[in-house]
């Protein structure tokens, strides 16, 4: 490439010529002065390579520049370094905000008389879209086509092309924080995301929640429909028991204390209703008439010393017509131990108890009388087991039954910790009671002892051991099931009697008239007004041959005899009129 333009090659006359821009290239391109314009001013030749300071148009200029020497063709120029393009001068800064002389380049076609450089900020390139014949013009020596451009000819004006802003196509350039973009839309995108799965997840849980809380609730509708709890579908019972007593499920353990120090024995019954969710202690007195295996009379007591647990249980359940599943014989030392193991108990103790080891009168008691009185080991069995001068058998049996309900408040409620308190007294079972049958069902009871659903009742009696018709429903129909279980092959006909004469003496002579007649007799109690026949009932046809044959054994005709309600514990009842003649039996 030469440094010196030709203006032959660009199809001119000859006169000078002046630089009007830049194509997109980077190439100048000029148009020729006008002859009447030449006189004037001549322009100074353009050297795109000039290296001296202010000489022609230096494109990369970045400060002030002096005006244009003229163009002098005679004068010899530099030859141009193909190592020093620039001639030495600090390269074109588009971004420089240096001022600039008015014959700067305006690339934008304004003009140049704000000496201000215009910034270019996102336009990175222009095209210009005049109209026009085109040609191409290139610099001196330089060959290779080029972008077409309007250049004026000989006569035109020389003022700058006036370029608008439709004029321009602008390209715009990729961005470098547009990746930034992109990954803030994912962020967004992704977050919001995150939130409906949040959201779906509480759904998820507050569904299986609600699901949760109907369950329980389905549960415990059903519990209480199970129970009989259910307001509304109650029959009226007492505890809310809504099936029958005799339906209602029971685990029943007989209890023998034996005194090994003062002798003599106490029982009772440790009953877990586990349909109506009742604990209770029923009291048995040691008075209570029992039928031996070979048919003949005894009592609790002596049944509980001559035939030990398995004839007892036996017996008890012909009598109370319940089903026992096992015995716990619990010696004194042994109730000691356990209270002991427990950690003392708390009860409301009736009178005070002497000292058994004082051996003195006087001596401080070892048991006041008092509420809420703590009693350890000793002291529990000491309280069980006295019975003062005069009182009733049955005051030593209600103390054994506080005891025995203030030992179960303070029992374990987890079956596992009550079978280890159970092993530790290192006690013999009688079989087929175990260590762990018995730890698990003094758990269950524990359990209803804290939360207040267990009482102890007294078995009442009559004076000749015999059971009356109000205890069949106070304890035996309503606590332990119900009806009595039939005796055995060759036992006596239990007989109920209930006085409707208005003559007391007439249940004695009742009674023995049926005992000589070998049957057993079962007191009734009194009506509160007379009735005029006797009634002689039976509930099962089985029993009506019996039934017939009490009536003869009264004295009454068999017409008394019909089918109806017996009293609990027998197996005929009587009901005697004012036509009952105790002569005539």
């Amino acid at each position: 490439m030469n440094d010196r333009y030709d203006a032959g090659d660009a199809g001119y006359d000859g006169g000078p010529y002046e630089l009007v821009g830049y194509d997109e290239y980077g190439r100048p391109m000029y148009r020729q002065v006008p002859a009447q314009q030449a006189a004037q001013a001549q322009p100074a030749a353009y050297d795109p390579y000039a290296q001296q300071q202010g000489y022609g148009y230096d494109p990369y200029a970045t400060g002030q520049q002096p005006p244009a020497p003229s163009y002098d063709p005679g004068r010899q120029q530099p030859a141009y370094d193909p190592y020093d393009p620039y001639g030495s001068q600090t390269p074109y800064d588009p971004y420089a905000t240096g001022t600039q002389d008015a014959t700067g380049y305006d690339p934008y076609g304004q003009a140049a008389s704000s000496g201000q450089q215009p910034r270019v900020a996102e336009q990175t390139a222009y095209i210009p879209q005049q109209a026009g014949p085109a040609q191409d013009v290139t610099g001196p020596g330089e060959s290779g086509p080029g972008p077409a451009q309007d250049v004026p000819g000989p006569g035109e004006s020389g003022a700058a092309p006036d370029y608008h802003t439709e004029q321009f196509a602008f390209v715009e350039e990729p961005d470098g924080d547009s990746e930034d973009v992109i990954d803030w839309l994912k962020f967004t995108e992704n977050r919001t995301e995150r939130r409906e799965e949040a959201r779906r997840r509480a759904r998820s849980r507050l569904i299986a929640l609600l699901v949760v809380l109907a369950l329980v609730a389905a549960g415990g509708v059903g519990y209480l429909w199970y129970a009989g709890k259910l307001p509304g579908l109650s029959s009226g019972g007492t505890d809310g028991a809504a099936a029958p007593a005799a339906a209602q499920k029971r685990d029943v353990l007989a209890v023998h204390l034996h005194n090994t120090a003062g002798g003599g024995t106490l029982t009772a019954l440790l009953v877990d209703n586990t349909t109506t969710q009742q604990g209770t202690t029923v009291l048995l007195p040691n008075s209570l008439a029992l039928t031996g295996d070979d048919g003949s009379a005894t009592t609790l007591a002596a049944s509980v010393d001559d035939d030990g647990t398995s004839g007892t249980r036996d017996q008890l359940d012909t009598v109370l017509g319940t089903s026992i599943q096992g015995t716990w014989r619990l010696d004194t030392p042994y109730l000691q131990n356990l209270v002991d193991l427990v950690g003392d108990i708390e009860t409301d103790t009736d009178t005070d108890v002497p000292d058994p080891d004082a051996g003195k009168k006087g001596a401080a008691p070892l048991v006041h009388k008092g509420r809420d009185q703590t009693l350890s080991g000793k002291m529990a069995v000491a309280y069980a087991t006295y019975r003062a001068s005069g009182e009733p058998e049955n005051a030593r049996l209600q103390r054994f039954g506080q005891v025995l309900q203030g030992v179960l408040r303070k029992m374990s409620s987890d079956p596992a910790s009550a079978t280890v308190t159970v092993r530790t007294l290192a006690q013999i079972l009688d079989p087929p009671l175990t260590d762990k049958d018995l730890g698990a069902f003094l758990a269950k009871l524990a359990d209803l002892a804290k939360r207040g659903d267990y009482k102890t009742a007294l078995l009442p009696v009559g004076p000749d051991g015999t059971l009356s018709a109000q205890t069949g429903d106070s304890v035996v129909k309503d606590i332990l099931g119900g009806t009595a279980k039939s005796p055995g092959a060759g036992s006596a006909v239990r007989v109920s009697v209930r006085n409707a004469t208005g003559v007391k003496a007439d249940t004695d002579k009742a009674r023995v008239v049926l005992l000589n007649g070998g049957f057993t007799f079962l007191e009734g109690g009194s009506a509160a007004g007379t009735e005029t026949a006797s009634k002689v009932l039976y509930a099962d046809a089985a029993d009506r041959a019996d039934a017939t044959e009490v009536a003869k054994t009264l004295g009454l005709p068999e017409s008394a005899v019909t089918k109806g309600t017996v009293s609990s514990g027998a197996d005929v009842s009587v009901v005697l009129g004012s036509d009952y003649a105790p002569s005539a039996s």
